[in-house]
């Protein structure tokens, strides 16, 4: 399990955060040294996937969903990504890296939904077993920020989740933050107000200094 892991790197964050900007950075990295890429989101990327992602985050009749709901389909959706996607490609030698993965959950589900932490960690585990990231990029920004960039960079109304309130946001920061201490091993905090260049440095110190040092 050990080649599996060490081509693992998700990135996490709420919204507006600046993921999608260096994902693609850290792709043309990666690539530039010969290296094989799968760039995937949560949830979707599965035709399964994708299905439950309309369901959570557009569907106007899934409005009241409950937080156990959501939280399971958010399950279902990494756990087909995992065994369809993740995995095969590990296995191949491809480097993975994912918008979001399972930490999204403790942080949303867990923190800001205020469901049971060791129901959430618990069901984290059965999805993705030991497949877990060697690295995971935090990024760290104040969630009134985070809403103005995401207006800012899209005409389309919220979804689902975008709709929710400012204290619901800071309580998905502090959800990550709690991880960040917790898994200090894993995890790399980034000021997600630094400039786009300067974050995209770090990322690439820090991928070289834990794979190709």
């Amino acid at each position: 399990m050990s080649t599996i892991k060490r081509k693992l790197i998700s990135f996490e964050g709420g919204e507006g955060s600046g993921k999608s900007t260096q994902i693609p950075l850290l792709e043309n990295y990666l690539r530039d040294r010969g290296e094989n890429v799968l760039s995937l989101r949560e949830p979707g990327h599965t035709y399964i996937g994708e299905k439950i992602r309309q369901l959570l985050q557009h569907d106007v009749h899934a409005s009241d969903m409950f937080p156990e709901t959501e939280l399971l389909l958010y399950e279902a959706s990494r756990a087909q990504l995992v065994r369809e996607r993740i995995l095969p490609a590990l296995a191949e030698g491809t480097w993975v890296i994912c918008d979001r993965f399972f930490d999204s959950t403790t942080a949303y589900q867990g923190a800001a939904r205020k469901l049971p932490l060791e129901d959430v960690q618990w069901l984290n585990h059965f999805t993705v077993q030991s497949c877990i990231p060697v690295l995971t990029f935090f990024f760290d920004l104040p969630p009134n920020i985070g809403q103005e960039r995401a207006q800012r960079r899209s005409s389309r109304p919220y979804d689902r989740i975008e709709n929710e309130s400012l204290n619901f946001f800071q309580a998905v920061r502090e959800g990550y933050r709690r991880l960040a201490t917790d898994e200090a091993r894993r995890f790399i905090t980034i000021d997600a107000q630094r400039d786009p260049e300067s974050i995209a440095q770090i990322i690439r110190k820090s991928v070289h200094e834990h794979f190709f040092s």
